[in-house]
Formats: structure tokens, C-alpha cells, sequence
């Protein structure tokens, strides 16, 4: 059985992510080791990641490292080069607007494109684990499906709505080298850039050279 225990569909398409969230997610936890975050300015965050080819036990523990790592720092997603690993693969323990929680893990995301009649765009904060003590509203579809792999390397699609649709496009981009400062106005980006340099995460994180 895949890690994720995520191999149930709806509608033969999306995987199931939001039952047994609690006890999933803390069996991914209690045997991971929480890892230290790379923050904006590692050249890590800046270039896209290597394509995961290899789902073996390593794979396994990274995952669970991951898991361990967000939930330390108080996350609901994060992607593996947050924590230095050069993989495309993030985690996720997400509530989405109704209130309901979604945890699994994704391996080689790509974001579908959204016909023009589901690009309804949401412009609420937007914050990063990599951006400590930082936020600012940034426009993004209310919708999003991420298609990859899971742990056993077989074909997932995931959806979300809301602030989880928010997350799962967050955590794409990070593997293709994006942070969501790079979305925004030079403005904006430079008053985040501000808050960061003036603000103390509450979690550990890697200093930047």
C-alpha cells in the first residue's frame, strides 16, 4: 500500500486526501526528523527542482522529514527544497474554506491549466515559510488541480478550492525555482522583503552566506 494511503478516487480521477487526516499525517511526523527551512536567498529556492525518478525507501523518509519539518514550523505545506532537497515533491496539511482538512504528498506537480470560465481569482494574503514574518495579497485562481505521483510512483490528481487551491499552486512553484515575491509588483515585493529583514522566525531556518 502507497504511504499516503491515497489510492481511493472520486470519480475515478482525484485522490482521496481528506479522510484519516489526523492519524496519516501523524505517522508521517513521528517517524520523520524535523529539518531546518532555507529561507529567500538560498540558490536552492531559485532554480527548478530535479524530477523525482526514484520512489524507494530514501524517498520515504524525506516525506516524512517534510512532514515533520511543516508541522514544527507551523506550515500547511512545503515543498522539498525548503528544506534543502533538490526533488520535485511537496507535502501538505491544509484546511480548505469549508473548513475541511486535506494532508498528502505529491511528487512531480504540474498544474493544469483552468478554462477561462474557472479562472476566478482570489487576492487574499499570502504568506511563506521560506519569507518569514512576511504576507501580502496576491490574485490567484480559486480552483487548482496539481496532477503527478504519489509515494509508489502511480499517476494522482488533487484538487483544491480556496486557501488549499492557494497552497497546492504556492507549493508547485516552489519546485520550478518560484516564490510567490516573485509574483508580486516591485513594490510589494520590496515592502515583504522589508518585514522579513525586520521580523524573527519562530521556527529554525538556514542562514543565507
Amino acid at each position: 500500500m502507497s504511504q499516503q494511503g491515497t489510492k481511493q478516487r472520486v470519480d475515478d480521477e482525484f485522490i482521496v486526501d481528506t479522510e484519516d487526516c489526523e492519524e496519516r499525517e501523524r505517522a508521517f511526523r513521528e517517524r520523520g526528523t524535523a529539518r531546518p527551512i532555507t529561507v529567500y536567498g538560498n540558490p536552492v529556492l531559485h532554480k527548478e527542482c530535479r524530477d523525482v525518478t526514484v520512489f524507494d525507501e530514501e524517498l520515504a523518509r524525506l516525506v516524512d522529514d517534510m512532514f515533520a519539518s511543516q508541522r514544527a514550523a507551523e506550515g500547511v505545506g512545503l515543498a522539498a527544497n525548503q528544506i534543502g532537497v533538490d526533488l520535485k515533491v511537496f507535502v501538505y496539511d491544509c484546511m480548505d474554506d469549508e473548513g475541511v482538512r486535506h494532508v498528502g504528498v505529491v511528487c512531480n506537480p504540474v498544474l493544469e491549466e483552468l478554462p477561462a470560465d474557472r479562472r476566478v481569482l482570489d487576492d487574499s494574503n499570502e504568506g511563506c515559510l521560506s519569507v518569514p514574518t512576511a504576507y501580502a495579497e496576491l490574485a490567484r485562481p480559486d480552483y487548482a488541480v496539481a496532477r503527478g505521483q504519489d509515494l509508489d510512483g502511480e499517476p494522482i490528481a488533487v484538487r483544491g478550492t480556496g486557501y488549499f487551491a492557494r497552497c497546492l499552486q504556492h507549493e508547485t512553484d516552489h519546485l520550478y525555482g518560484y516564490l510567490y515575491i516573485d509574483r508580486l509588483s516591485k513594490r510589494d515585493r520590496k515592502d515583504v522583503l522589508k518585514q522579513m529583514a525586520e521580523g524573527t522566525a519562530r521556527y529554525e531556518t538556514v542562514p543565507n552566506d
